[in-house]
C-alpha cells in the first residue's frame, strides 16, 4: 500500500509521525513542504489542500485514506501494525 507523508521540517507532530513510521519499518514517500521552493512548494501545498481540505500538517495518505495530524492508532489500523 503506497504511503505519502506531507510534513514540515519544524513540526513536532510531523517528526512524531516520521519517527513512528521509521520505527515500524514502513516505506513511505516524504514531502517536506517547507523545504521546497517555488512552483514545487506551491504544487505540494495545493495537493495537501486538495486531499485534506486544509493546510494542517502532517498529512499522511495511506492508500485511499487521508490522516491529518499524528493519529498513531489509525495509522496502526491501516497498516495492520
Amino acid at each position: 500500500m503506497p504511503i505519502k507523508l506531507y510534513a514540515l521540517s519544524t513540526c513536532p507532530y510531523c517528526r512524531m509521525t516520521k519517527k513512528f513510521l521509521d520505527e515500524a519499518g514502513v516505506d513511505y514517500e516524504l514531502v517536506e513542504v517547507d523545504l521546497l521552493e517555488g512552483a514545487e512548494r506551491e504544487d505540494a501545498v495545493a495537493e495537501v489542500r486538495r486531499v485534506s481540505g486544509g493546510a494542517s500538517f502532517p498529512v499522511a495518505v495511506i492508500g485511499e485514506e487521508v490522516i491529518v495530524g499524528f493519529n498513531k492508532k489509525r495509522i496502526k489500523e491501516l497498516l495492520s501494525l
